[in-house]
């Protein structure tokens, strides 16, 4: 994990749900762009850490969101690294060819939410987050590059409101508009 003068990271988490088997021939130009990919995110301004499966050099192994689906979690210094690795970087010949080797999704599938410097989340806290922004909708404790908030607002709004249980998130979720440039 990458020192930080910030008081404050933002966590990352994104789903996708695979056209197909990462083995599979038509998932080759994904699966070539990912160790470039995670290289440059590892190098960038602002970038603090990134969940990887013990032994390997990224998540994709990891299947928490179901059999068919790959995360992506990070931490970042501030917003505005992450867009600017996201957008403004070779990550974004990714989000180009997305619809080449990921399914379209109905509902959200990015969510950003702030953390205190030094914790880094577990994928169970980013997809009770993810559920929790599924279930109703943008909030100081859940949000998209679209609908974002400040660490000052999510630390107000957290210190005002108890967080929402995820079994209760889950139960109540339903399907989100993926308005959000960083849709998959």
């Amino acid at each position: 994990m990458t020192a930080s003068p910030h008081a404050d990271h933002l966590a990352q988490l994104n789903v996708a749900t695979l056209r197909h088997p990462l083995d599979d021939p038509r998932m080759a130009p994904f699966v070539e762009m990912l160790d470039p990919v995670n290289a440059a995110a590892d190098a960038a301004p602002g970038f603090v850490w990134r969940l990887v499966e013990e032994g390997t050099a990224d998540a994709t192994g990891l299947r928490p969101a179901g059999e068919d689906v790959i995360v992506n979690l990070t931490v970042w210094e501030t917003q505005e690294a992450l867009w600017d690795f996201t957008y403004r970087s070779g990550h974004l010949e990714v989000m180009r060819r997305r619809r080449e080797w990921f399914e379209r999704h109905v509902e959200a599938h990015l969510v950003l939410w702030w953390i205190p410097a030094g914790h880094l989340p577990t994928v169970g806290e980013a997809l009770e987050r993810l559920a929790d922004l599924r279930a109703h909708g943008p909030s100081p404790r859940a949000f998209t590059f679209t609908s974002s908030y400040t660490a000052v607002e999510a630390a107000r709004h957290l210190r005002a409101a108890p967080p929402a249980r995820p079994e209760q998130a889950a139960r109540s979720a339903r399907p989100a508009s993926a308005t959000d440039p960083a849709a998959v």
